[in-house]
């Protein structure tokens, strides 16, 4: 057991002198607003400090109001806005999350909100990728038009779109029925995945293609049997886009389902907002919980899948 501590410790001290100090690091960049050499000057060096204090600065002031949000349900209602101001509650009690989740009756809410994610991806996936596949691969008659249209439609702001939607769900006849269906179809129809599918496609070796067509393969098993197993990479973060975004819209639900059976766990909390008055012993404490619990799903999601979306987003300078 003596050897093997030693070894461990040898292999340490090892890697912490053949490590790359981050000064040096700084030294030899070559790429981004300062460059090694512009750092190596005194004025250089203050204005990278500034950056960075700037950029803490920027970190803190997203990070700090989620981390109240975190500790002021563990304090009691009439302590989370008392004069003078306390950042820590005086105790943590995981109970308090328990007996939340049992009253609102989160089961139930977020089953519903898991189902329409799962409707979103399936959907943004499979109907942005034909379509991506069309504009890109197939190229038929008129698919420049397609994509202008589509290039287009970033002119219009989100909320202008949202009274057109709603008439083309009503008239398709899809707003009466106890459905998730109209929700998938919202979500699923998106540009900004279109967009990031298609400059995907467009790196796909047309030889592969056109190998593919020799052998006699048709459009559409060429699109599941080939380019759908090579795009893998941009179908998971197209995934997790639409992950994102069906679990934390609230507005689309809102007005389109209909049945308090399928509020999803955004729905959920605006209504828990506007009854929490008439709820004996829920307060102000407890609903902050109950947001805390509805939001824990999307900063998961996102610490884990972060350099997919960072990577994604710098890539496609495209607005979202």
């Amino acid at each position: 057991m003596k050897k093997l501590f030693v070894r461990i410790g040898d292999r340490i001290s090892s890697a912490w002198r053949k490590r790359t100090p981050f000064k040096n690091c700084l030294r030899n960049k070559s790429e981004g607003i300062i460059t090694g050499m512009e750092y190596k000057k005194w004025p250089y060096k203050l204005l990278y400090v500034g950056i960075l204090l700037v950029l803490c600065a920027a970190v803190l002031t997203a990070v700090i109001p989620v981390l109240w949000l975190f500790l002021a349900g563990f304090k009691d209602a009439q302590d989370v806005f008392k004069a003078p101001f306390t950042f820590w509650p005086k105790s943590i009690n995981l109970g308090k999350v328990v007996e939340v989740w049992k009253v609102v009756g989160f089961g139930k809410y977020f089953l519903n909100t898991l189902i329409l994610v799962i409707g979103s991806v399936v959907c943004a996936v499979f109907f942005n990728g034909l379509l991506a596949y069309a504009v890109s691969i197939v190229k038929p008659c008129g698919h420049k038009v397609v994509y202008g249209l589509i290039m287009a439609s970033y002119m219009i702001p989100a909320v202008a779109s949202l009274v057109p939607l709603y008439a083309n769900i009503n008239k398709l006849g899809l707003t009466g029925y106890a459905t998730f269906v109209p929700l998938c179809l919202l979500y699923g129809a998106n540009s900004y995945y279109f967009m990031m599918i298609k400059n995907y496609f467009d790196t796909i070796p047309e030889a592969l293609i056109e190998s593919a067509r020799i052998d006699g393969a048709g459009n559409m098993r060429i699109f599941f049997s080939m380019v759908l197993p090579l795009s893998r990479p941009i179908i998971g973060v197209v995934s997790i886009f639409a992950m994102t975004a069906a679990w934390a819209d609230f507005l689309l639900p809102y007005l389109l389902l209909q049945d308090q059976e399928l509020y999803t766990a955004m729905v959920v909390i605006y209504n828990l907002n506007s009854i929490m008055g008439n709820m004996s012993d829920f307060g102000i404490d407890k609903y902050l919980i109950a947001v805390a619990i509805t939001i824990l799903p999307q900063i998961a999601l996102f610490a884990i899948f972060q350099r997919q979306i960072m990577g994604t987003g710098a890539k496609s300078g495209i607005k979202g």
